[in-house]
């Protein structure tokens, strides 16, 4: 199965949230193939590598997986690359 590699950006609910607050549970959620981004207070940035059938299909489950945590996530930014694997 082909993967895919993407980022997904998101504002998280509350702007001073810290997203140190999200790293543990984001594993639990489905997003432990994402390395994680938490430069900046109130977002939080995840980098996907997701073996899938399509991209789109790549995207809408890390997605799906990401709001499962915080049920209001704004998604800003989406970069989506076909990845050929090793």
């Amino acid at each position: 199965m082909p993967e895919y590699e993407f980022t997904l950006t998101f504002n998280l609910p509350d702007a001073q949230s810290n997203p140190e607050d999200y790293l543990e549970s984001l594993a639990t959620v489905g997003c432990d193939d994402a390395l994680i981004g938490i430069g900046k207070r109130g977002k939080i940035a995840l980098d996907f590598i997701r073996e899938s059938s399509s991209a789109k299909e790549a995207v809408y489950s890390a997605r799906v997986s990401a709001s499962n945590l915080v049920s209001n996530v704004t998604d800003t930014k989406n970069r989506v690359q076909y990845y050929n694997g090793p």
